[in-house]
């Protein structure tokens, strides 16, 4: 088994803020665009939450790339270019798990820091064209408006968002600096793509992440310790 560390939402390069954690809850805002959209962040309720956070930079009218988009307990995950490449070059399929990470801001101190805040567990990739599911959707997925590269990649499955911004669902480590995460111990020893570099793996349980780069894949096998942590932080987002 694959888990995938996938970055999603806003951050300082994509919306140019942290998105908010509201009363307890994380709130992934996803990134602003100007094509390849029908949906508004009016539409999903986040008009509000998108002008406050960026200071009326974004308004609620603009258009969003609503991925990964969650449905029914249901999420829907689309990735093309080189970061699919990458992700299929890793054998990640049916079976894998991704969990989406992204930048927040400290409901209290307004701290920045990546936590995770959302997974699937795949049942299904290929072609948005191949996926019947997508044509019961309430809203297109953006994967499947306008033109998008040859490998252009739909993911389906299990998944769904934390309600609460567990402490054990953050990822950056206490007083930063951002960049700076606490790991699992295991996973230095599996390795993690985009981190190769010893020199990243400051210690047992802290590792310095690229600054940029989208979707980051460890091999997992059956590496007991591995799929425990796994199911826990599952575990916790369901919570």
């Amino acid at each position: 088994m694959r888990i995938v560390l996938s970055r999603k939402g806003f951050d300082t390069g994509s919306g140019g803020a942290p998105s908010p954690i509201k009363a307890g809850r994380p709130v992934s805002l996803p990134i602003p665009t100007t094509r390849r959209s029908d949906t508004t962040y009016e539409m999903l309720g986040l008009g509000e939450l998108v002008e406050k956070s960026t200071r009326g930079k974004i308004s609620r009218h603009h258009l969003c790339h609503e991925d990964p988009m969650f449905v029914d307990g249901q999420c829907i995950f689309g990735q093309c270019g080189a970061a699919q490449s990458h992700l299929s070059n890793q054998g990640v399929g049916v079976g894998d798990i991704f969990l989406f990470f992204g930048l927040f801001a400290d409901e209290a101190t307004g701290e920045r820091h990546h936590r995770i805040f959302g997974y699937l567990r795949v049942e299904e990739a290929a072609a948005p064209s191949s996926l019947a599911a997508l044509d019961l959707l309430a809203r297109p997925h953006p994967h499947t408006i306008g033109e998008w590269n040859a490998n252009n990649t739909v993911y389906r499955g299990e998944g769904g968002v934390a309600r609460i911004a567990h402490s054990a669902l953050r990822l950056t480590q206490p007083g930063g600096p951002l960049r700076q995460w606490i790991v699992p111990k295991w996973l230095s020893e599996a390795g993690l793509s985009f981190h190769r570099k010893p020199e990243r793996w400051l210690v047992a349980d802290r590792l310095e992440i690229v600054a940029r780069g989208q979707e980051f894949v460890t091999d997992v096998s059956d590496n007991r310790l591995a799929l425990d942590w796994t199911n826990e932080i599952i575990g916790l987002i369901r919570s």
